[in-house]
């Protein structure tokens, strides 16, 4: 069996926020497993993998490198580690769980989430037989777990989704499934970029397959893990189009290549033979989402712009200047690959042109002042309110 180095992991605060900084020696393998779990990044002034220190991150860490290496990760000084004590019938009926999800055709991400929410929970009521859990134990779970642990709203919205699929493979719980309800999601808008601020972003990035990325990811919408799946059968290049395959929801959707773009990708293709991925990196494997968003980094210091941008910044982006060049919400919606349209709606909230049109207030009454030595007016004007 080959042997890896050892990973010893550390709890720190990096960010303004507890992380786990994951450190071991190079080894392309662990580098390359470490990137397949979400939410890794690389820092540069560590030198070290990190991950939001959460329980959930730590179980991902042990399902991938327990197995094939010694994993340390250091106790944490103001967190009261949640230990499981589940009997053997607990962990069947959770095999099981694990199983069932499976068969639904969950992703292998939602899965292992699933199954650790409901693995927790029955953990927490260990002193309670399952037939007797009610309402109120989960209320008490979320009070004394997630609230505890500060889990943000979207893993509350997660544990709620895990545990209706649970008692509908486990009934026989006291649970009503009809009352349980998922917290509502943080409204907030999308950072957008001007259309004179993504082409400056794309024209200061002088490495050409950074910019071919950039420039990709805006004029076609895409997210991060869909550009780095992105394969070279999924270009058809005489009908302008791409295809993105297996994206979110497991939806397969065409978007329409931009004349400007195609030089630029033969351009690209030439200088780097890429053989079966758009952009490969190392060994011809898939490129690193972490180097995607590092680059873009670099670009916008470059580009002199000071706020946080990402990747999916542009897909945003892309999205808003849609709708402001007049594209249907309908079509915006296709394009983005979303199955709702609540969630494509969000962009007419940040539409720039239609706010602009919008007469501010204070304008509307210093046209219609009618002062006769307009006094009061000079004053306003002059910046002297």
């Amino acid at each position: 069996m080959k042997k890896y180095p050892n990973i010893f992991v550390e709890r720190k605060k990096h960010r303004n926020k507890q992380q786990l900084l994951i450190k071991f020696d190079y080894n392309n393998d662990l580098i390359n497993i470490i990137r397949k779990i979400d939410g890794a990044l690389w820092s540069t002034s560590l030198k070290c993998w990190y991950l939001p220190d959460t329980d959930l991150n730590i179980e991902a860490l042990k399902r991938n490198f327990d197995k094939i290496t010694k994993l340390t990760i250091q106790n944490s000084t103001n967190k009261t580690p949640f230990k499981r004590n589940l009997s053997a019938d607990e962990k069947v009926l959770l095999n099981n769980f694990y199983l069932y999800l499976k068969g639904k055709r969950y992703s292998k991400s939602t899965i292992h989430t699933y199954t650790f929410f409901v693995a927790d929970f029955i953990n927490f009521h260990t002193k309670t037989a399952l037939n007797e859990l009610t309402n109120k134990s989960v209320e008490l779970f979320i009070e004394s777990v997630f609230i505890e642990r500060n889990y943000s709203i979207s893993s509350q919205r997660q544990f709620i989704s895990a545990l209706k699929l649970f008692i509908v493979f486990y009934p026989e719980t006291l649970i009503n499934n009809l009352e349980l309800v998922r917290p509502k999601k943080s409204k907030k808008l999308p950072n957008i970029l001007s259309q004179e601020e993504v082409l400056k972003i794309i024209g200061v990035t002088q490495n050409l397959k950074h910019k071919a990325i950039l420039a990709l990811i805006y004029s076609c919408g895409l997210r991060i893990s869909e550009l780095i799946n992105l394969k070279l059968e999924n270009f058809n290049i005489d009908r302008k189009q791409l295809v993105i395959k297996n994206s979110k929801g497991r939806k397969d959707r065409y978007v329409s290549l931009a004349d400007s773009f195609i030089p630029l990708l033969s351009n690209y293709y030439y200088s780097y033979k890429p053989e079966i991925y758009f952009a490969e990196g190392q060994n011809k494997g898939k490129y690193s989402a972490e180097s995607v968003r590092q680059f873009l980094k670099k670009s916008c210091l470059k580009a002199g712009i000071r706020r946080t941008v990402t990747p999916h910044t542009l897909r945003h982006s892309y999205a808003t200047h849609l709708l402001e060049n007049g594209v249907d919400i309908r079509y915006i919606q296709s394009l983005l690959g979303h199955s709702r349209p609540e969630t494509t709606m969000i962009y007419t909230h940040v539409k720039r042109k239609d706010l602009m049109q919008i007469q501010n207030p204070l304008d509307r009454a210093l046209q219609n002042f009618k002062s006769t030595d307009n006094d009061h007016k000079k004053v306003l004007l002059s910046g002297k309110l």
